[in-house]
């Protein structure tokens, strides 16, 4: 059986290992392309190199994307040790020039942030660095490992699973309102428990807050009544201005929605816990200039502020 051929460390150089790392992490050459900065083709050539170099495939395509061989899975942690030690180098003198920049950030963030959060977002990035790209990406399983290759660069929401090196800045409390047609014809001017539990509801079913107002409900012992299930906020505006259903939501993005479409913020009856909008991001770019530049608009933006 022919032997693996070592790794040859004065014949590889970083733009090949950062090739690897990014395949590794997006398992697409396309979306490795994109986030490099470069054309598939190039992305093809490296790949071939590295093929040639290290006598193994590295990566095989499959229905579910470019799956890493067994010679790639063991090289890896020695590659991403590579790649900090250098990032650590670099940020030591590194500088970020926002102005002239032209990098796309990928920013993972709930549908509400779409509403709440990024059109102060992309319109102060725009008059600070006009050539910065903006990209929100959906939370999902796969947040923790995009963010620790970059080919995410931060995450914004109530996301208590990336914890375990990961820093976290909370930006600013939330608590819950409910919102209803303006001419709701049975609700007036006081909005009791008894008058909640006895309208039908518009439930959002996803994310971490609808569990804590399931939470609040199971604790309370006494169901709420969901006539429609959503999976996010996009379409409730119209259901609300056009039924009398009431949806329970948390404030800013509610507020948000109430002002955009005439609906009538009401006081929620039920104790909801309360919780922290934050961002995230991995330990491997704390020190990273443009992570930092990013989480620092975000900071200027939000921090404590939901106006």
């Amino acid at each position: 059986m022919k032997p693996r051929t070592p790794l040859d460390a004065q014949g590889i150089d970083l733009k090949l290992l950062r090739l690897l790392d990014a395949l590794h992490a997006s398992q697409s050459v396309t979306r490795t392309a994109e986030r490099l900065g470069l054309s598939q083709p190039t992305i093809s050539i490296g790949l071939a190199r590295l093929r040639k170099m290290l006598d193994d495939p590295l990566f095989v395509r499959t229905p579910e994307g470019m799956q890493a061989t067994p010679r790639t899975q063991a090289l890896m942690p020695a590659v991403r040790q590579v790649l900090d030690g250098m990032d650590l180098l670099a940020s030591v003198t590194a500088q970020f020039d926002a102005g002239s920049s032209e990098r796309r950030f990928r920013i993972f963030m709930t549908d509400a942030s779409h509403v709440t959060l990024m059109p102060r977002l992309f319109a102060h990035v725009r008059a600070l660095a006009p050539g910065v790209k903006l990209e929100a990406a959906t939370l999902g399983p796969d947040m923790a490992q995009a963010l620790q290759s970059g080919e995410a660069d931060l995450a914004l929401g109530l996301i208590p699973t990336l914890d375990r090196g990961f820093y976290q800045q909370a930006l600013f409390d939330q608590d819950w309102v409910c919102l209803c047609n303006a001419d709701h014809p049975r609700i007036g001017e006081k909005f009791h428990l008894k008058h909640y539990l006895a309208e039908a509801h518009v439930g959002i079913v996803s994310g971490t807050g609808a569990q804590l107002l399931e939470s609040a409900l199971q604790t309370l012992g006494k169901p709420r009544r969901v006539q429609l299930a959503l999976p996010g906020f996009l379409g409730l505006p119209g259901i609300l201005s056009t039924s009398d259903l009431v949806a329970t939501l948390p404030r800013h993005i509610g507020e948000t929605l109430a002002q955009a479409a005439g609906l009538r913020v009401l006081p929620c009856p039920v104790a909801i816990e309360g919780f922290n909008v934050k961002q995230y991001w991995h330990t491997r770019y704390h020190q990273d200039p443009a992570n930092r530049w990013l989480r620092a608009v975000c900071a200027e933006l939000f921090l404590n502020k939901r106006r």
